[in-house]
């Protein structure tokens, strides 16, 4: 296995994006969506780009890359069609032993990034090491029919009874078999048949008193009503 699997923690820090195009677009938005704060580079921008700018939820550089970008950033992303501007920001950022992805040149990056499943607090990542992009777009596709907004909502649930239990002081690993025993009840299965009553039958059965759905949740985040 070339690429070690991991899940960086992105919130508050620096990372630069290298072109304003499509791609770079999408790469700023899941950067965004992450918690980094983002400067972009480019000559060109979309008019996306251009609206965070305007509203501050990005610095925008409208010139040419120079090295000195890449000061104190955590991370870079290069999304143009200019290879010789790619390979520039990989060779500047592999002097600084910074992590340098550039989109779609899998042998110009230190890190790629996989395609993605999204249900909340749920993230499923698909790769193929770089070998077949089209293929893991492929899987994402077969996974976002697999996997829907319930899951979100699954989540959303064990993590306020996790804080609640741990709110009793107990220790973490205390509540490893009640979690599995949830999880083993088919709760995913419930809350997509919008069966609030079994929910709350299966919290009492499993957690005991004081534990019920809507308690537990947000209300924006119910989605649940009986029929």
């Amino acid at each position: 296995m070339r690429y070690y699997p991991v899940n960086l923690d992105i919130k508050n820090r620096p990372c630069l994006v290298v072109g304003g195009g499509d791609v770079g677009t999408r790469k700023v938005m899941t950067l965004l969506d992450c918690g980094a704060l983002v400067t972009v580079v480019s000559l060109a921008v979309s008019n996306n780009l251009l609206n965070l700018a305007e509203t501050g939820l990005v610095t925008l550089k409208k010139r040419a890359y120079v090295e000195s970008d890449l000061n104190k950033m955590f991370l870079v992303i290069c999304a143009t069609d200019n290879e010789t501007l790619n390979r520039q920001v990989s060779m500047d950022a592999k002097k600084l032993n910074m992590l340098c992805n550039v989109a779609d040149r899998p042998e110009a990056c230190n890190f790629i990034l996989p395609a993605l499943v999204k249900r909340g607090d749920l993230v499923i990542a698909v790769s193929t090491s770089g070998k077949s992009p089209a293929f893991a777009k492929k899987i994402r596709k077969d996974l976002e029919k697999q996997y829907g907004d319930e899951y979100a909502r699954f989540l959303k649930l064990m993590g306020a009874v996790r804080k609640k239990l741990l709110s009793t002081k107990h220790e973490p690993e205390a509540h490893k078999h009640l979690f599995e025993e949830l999880i083993d009840k088919n709760l995913v299965q419930m809350i997509k048949d919008s069966d609030t009553d079994k929910i709350n039958s299966v919290l009492f059965e499993v957690l005991g008193k004081g534990f019920e759905f809507y308690d537990l949740t947000k209300p924006k985040d119910h989605g649940i009503t009986n029929e």
